[in-house]
């Protein structure tokens, strides 16, 4: 027999056929194995008290109770809010974790992260890599680094160039210059007292054409059919450079050391993408992020707006040192991340470099040791300090330079040149590159030899090749570059679905907590806990 359907909004009035089962307690339904229980006895540990410090007020559903909601939702890979209200009033174990409190809203789940996590995004990462020292899963000696660039929450045509910028900026203000001098020579007006024009200047050329308009009553007028007089034109053209140059001068105060920004994040700076869909190279709004991996756990990362990774490598290590409460001595990295400043940091901090040469994998080439042109394959005599080239002729030192980087480093490079290379039949073969103005009959040989770099990179190699430095190398490339494997197909996480620095650095931190959760539970399940490294396969 059909039961009739009434139609009210109250659908449980048509469920009088429907026979209520138990058990209805969640906790029996949820198998005992599931990472959701993990998660809630994890959270459950974590001294949370920056987290709760940035509530005035706490209504029915606790800061843990919302960590806990956002990270299983992004344990499973959905960072929607909406969804998260959704799964909220649907999945047993968004239930589970809610512990019989009222579902919170979508915006409450936003502000959550935006507002109360984001502040205090990098101690509650601290928080669990501390947490997963003091149970033995990290190693707290190696740590594998690797960056990867993450798509903006920005339209990729909404860029602004500093050297556009700078170039619009020169030609206006020889425009303000030029209007300057006809106004003094026009208005018989003294303004500018000597060769410079400063912004007083323009200030008090418009004060004084506002002065003229109401001496001589001149109105305004707009439209069609009214003429405006040559002081209107011209005090509404300083209005306009004046305008352009405040936007102008904003522009520049917010690329600040950056070559670009987006207009809708001015925090994204425009990267050369690895997933390049047109195929002409195209510049998209990004992040460069950092992952610090040990044990296959994210312990550390950081959201910066360097295009590549040499950068990046002293900050991460400062940050690191200054949050988490064991110091990593192995740092292992590819070769971006090298260079004298930061084999020189990590000296002076005590830590060992395990950074792959940038000339490692061209060096093993048949066409790179027969160069005779380059500075290793020439005897060099330490005595006199001077290179040998192949035809015997000696490159002495003839000057040393001191070159600074954009971080302020500054490096030491010594110079050798050949007193002639005339009539010298390997000329074409040593001599290399097109764009030199000197013709090649004219031209000699130089060298340029950085020898602090050069002795930090021999003590790195030699470290590398070793039986220790081949297993961190393989490590590296497995746990490092293997973390953003799973973050960009595991999680399908590709673009960031926020704006500002400090937002996207706490997407970054949720995604890092939930793999670290997942791994953690993987470990649990497969009985490998307290494994650190991949051990060598034997040949």
């Amino acid at each position: 027999m059909r039961l009739p359907i009434t139609l009210h909004k109250n659908y449980t009035l048509n469920e009088d056929g429907y026979q209520l089962k138990l058990p209805l307690n969640l906790e029996t339904i949820i198998p005992e194995d599931d990472s959701v229980r993990l998660l809630s006895q994890f959270v459950e540990g974590m001294d949370l008290t920056d987290l709760y410090s940035t509530y005035e007020r706490i209504n029915t559903v606790s800061p843990r109770t919302l960590l806990k909601i956002v990270l299983y939702s992004y344990m499973n890979g959905d960072y929607s809010s909406r969804s998260m209200e959704q799964n909220c009033k649907r999945d047993i174990n968004f239930m589970y974790l809610l512990e019989g409190a009222s579902v919170p809203d979508h915006a409450t789940f936003a502000r959550f992260r935006s507002l109360h996590f984001a502040p205090c995004a990098k101690r509650i990462l601290a928080e669990m890599s501390n947490k997963l020292f003091d149970l033995g899963e990290i190693s707290g000696e190696a740590i594998f680094i690797d960056g990867t660039k993450i798509e903006a929450c920005a339209n990729k045509y909404t860029f602004v160039w500093k050297k556009a910028v700078t170039k619009n900026q020169a030609k206006l203000l020889v425009k303000i210059a030029d209007l300057i001098a006809e106004c003094e020579q026009l208005y018989d007006l003294r303004i500018v007292h000597g060769d410079t024009v400063k912004i007083k200047h323009v200030k008090r050329l418009r004060k004084k054409l506002y002065v003229l308009k109401q001496e001589e009553n001149i109105e305004f007028v707009h439209g069609i059919g009214k003429r405006k007089t040559p002081l209107q034109k011209r005090i509404e053209t300083l209005e306009d450079y004046l305008d352009r140059l405040k936007g102008y001068t904003q522009k520049l105060h917010t690329c600040g050391e950056r070559n670009s920004f987006s207009k809708t994040d001015p925090d994204a700076t425009f990267m050369r993408m690895k997933e390049d869909a047109m195929g002409n190279g195209q510049l998209k709004p990004a992040f460069n992020l950092q992952h610090g991996v040990d044990s296959e756990y994210i312990t550390w990362l950081t959201v910066g707006p360097q295009p590549t990774d040499t950068a990046t490598l002293i900050p991460f290590l400062k940050e690191a040192k200054e949050y988490l409460k064991f110091k990593y001595i192995k740092i292992v990295a590819d070769a971006g991340y090298e260079s004298e400043e930061n084999y020189l940091f990590l000296e002076e901090n005590g830590q060992t470099a395990f950074i792959k040469p940038s000339n490692y994998e061209i060096s093993k080439r048949r066409n790179y040791k027969n160069d005779i042109g380059r500075m290793e394959n020439m005897d060099y005599d330490a005595e006199k300090d001077l290179y040998i080239c192949k035809n015997g002729r000696g490159l002495p030192l003839v000057y040393i330079r001191h070159s600074k980087s954009k971080t302020g480093y500054v490096s030491k490079k010594n110079i050798y040149q050949c007193t002639s290379c005339e009539n010298c039949p390997y000329k074409s073969e040593c001599i290399k590159g097109n764009n030199c103005k000197t013709p090649m009959e004219k031209r000699n040989k130089v060298l340029s030899v950085a020898r602090t770099f050069l002795k930090y990179r021999q003590e790195d190699l030699e470290r590398i090749r070793s039986e220790e430095g081949i297993l961190m190398r393989i490590n590296r490339s497995i746990q490092a570059e293997g973390s953003f494997g799973e973050l960009k197909q595991d999680m399908q996480f590709r673009r960031y679905l926020s704006r500002g620095a400090q937002n996207v650095l706490a997407e970054s931190v949720l995604l890092a907590m939930a793999k670290n959760l997942n791994k953690l539970h993987n470990k649990i399940q497969k009985g490998k806990t307290g494994t650190h490294l991949f051990a060598l396969k034997a040949a």
